[in-house]
């Protein structure tokens, strides 16, 4: 495929849809929000045995979570955290860093340690990657997040910052880092893209680099549990092959429904107020399906005049400094992350099909999609870039979606024909408002589902490549 629009250009078109320092987030405590809420479990209309319809494979998702797989990195003042939930943390640092903080223009000392990933081979071979990670940062703790790739030629790209990243903002200010390229790839906010897939060149392998961060002589420390990225190469398409309802026709998860459009004006300082958190709302509704929320606590900055303060709260804590928005796919599945038990991907899907057979187990999911006022029956709205989330397909296999982008909570369920919602979703090529071919975001979505998963959770996770 050709290199994706900037994402600046593609995530900054949610505003186009609707056209004091507090403590840093807490660990929240499981908590339900009753009737609205769900509990994760696959719908009882299910049957437990099926599997995932697989398509040919653009996309290759790979993590390290276990001891093993921390065990095979190298650690510079770094040890691994066995447990439920393994990870790696600082357990002697190597050195001392000073870190301009960007935003603030405050440099501030910091000890460090480092992890660095084995190599790991693409299959397929990628135009494009995407690294996530999960993480408790407590205050006074940050995590750098690098990339550095193999071309298909046998030359390699520099050590690529994919994100800097704190739990809060009270320390650094979370931040994606522009104009990095080296002539042959770039970053774009959080993806690295061949700048000419018509070439030839790809990207053939990776490595991940962590550097942990904490206040000298504080003996805190970041642990990371999950480290991944998804590389894919997506080919060129104004459209996709049409799909056969499967297993997840007449599903529907109960996933709270939340608008974006009722935080219109509220905390303008990020991303221009709630008319541009689709990111962060629809995040806040499946954090809270899986029976996760924010504390007492953790929202008491939150005006208290505001409804659903948890979406203020998201948006706060999702917000990238640099992107000036709240939709940094990664920093997305970091903030689902902190809260206790909950994992999240950022990834790539195959098919429609796929997406059902995640539903079909109780897996709600974040779908990104960019289409024309007409192209989605229903929508009322056109936009270059979008994200709400898939709770379920009707009887003839429609999609059910939660769009943020309604005037209520009230109206956010939307049926969406299932043609026009895999084309727009799957599609890498299309056609403005001018007439002007754009891209398309080939699959994108977020997954977020708990460390302790059903056993049919866990197997569809792990026939589509992501446990």
């Amino acid at each position: 495929m050709t290199s994706s629009a900037p994402r600046r250009t593609v995530l900054a078109a949610a505003l186009a849809v609707a056209a004091g320092a507090a403590t840093p987030l807490a660990m929240a405590a499981d908590t339900s929000r009753g009737a609205a809420g769900g509990t994760g479990a696959p719908p009882e209309n299910t049957t437990p045995g099926a599997s995932v319809r697989r398509s040919k494979s653009y996309v290759d998702y790979h993590a390290w979570t276990t001891a093993t797989d921390w065990s095979r990195g190298t650690g510079k003042g770094t040890a691994v955290v066995d447990g439920p939930r393994p990870g790696v943390c600082i357990a002697r640092p190597v050195g001392t860093v000073d870190y301009q903080d960007p935003h603030t223009h405050k440099t501030t000392t910091w000890e460090y340690a480092t992890w660095t990933s084995p190599v790991h081979r693409l299959k397929p071979p990628a135009t494009e990657a995407v690294a996530s990670w999960n993480a408790h940062a407590p205050a006074g703790t940050w995590i750098a997040v690098e990339l550095r790739g193999t071309y298909s030629d046998g030359g390699r790209t520099p050590w690529y910052v994919m994100g800097r990243w704190a739990a809060g903002d009270g320390d650094i200010r979370r931040t994606s880092v522009d104009d990095q390229k080296d002539g042959r790839s770039s970053i774009s906010t959080d993806t690295l893209a061949v700048d000419d897939p018509a070439s030839g060149l790809r990207l053939v392998s990776y490595q991940l680099r962590l550097t942990l961060h904490r206040k000298p002589g504080s003996g805190l420390t970041p642990t990371v549990w999950r480290l991944g990225a998804m590389g894919s190469d997506v080919p060129d398409r104004f459209e996709v092959p049409a799909s056969e309802p499967g297993v997840g026709a007449g599903c529907e998860l109960a996933v709270p429904r939340y608008s974006q459009e009722i935080h219109k004006g509220q905390y303008p300082e990020y991303d221009n107020g709630g008319e541009a958190w689709c990111s962060p709302t629809s995040s806040q509704m499946i954090i809270e399906y899986w029976g996760r929320a924010p504390t007492p606590e953790d929202l008491a900055w939150v005006n208290p005049d505001y409804a659903d303060p948890q979406v203020c709260h998201a948006a706060r804590f999702t917000y990238d400094y640099q992107y000036e928005g709240c939709g940094n796919w990664p920093f997305n599945a970091a903030y689902a992350a902190t809260y206790r038990g909950l994992q999240g991907v950022v990834t790539r899907l195959n098919s429609l099909s796929e997406a059902e057979a995640l539903v079909h187990a109780g897996i709600p999911l974040i779908t990104s999609q960019s289409f024309v006022k007409g192209e989605l029956d229903g929508a009322g709205y056109g936009t270059p870039g979008h994200i709400m989330t898939v709770i379920g397909f009707t009887g003839n296999g429609d999609v059910i979606a939660n769009d943020p982008n309604s005037p209520t909570n009230e109206a956010v369920r939307h049926v969406y024909k299932r043609r026009q919602f895999e084309n727009i979703w799957l599609r890498t090529k299309r056609y403005d408002e001018k007439g002007q071919v754009t891209s398309g975001t080939g699959g994108v979505c977020y997954l977020y589902f708990p460390v302790k998963s059903a056993p049919s959770q866990h197997r569809v996770l792990r026939e589509l490549g992501i446990l």
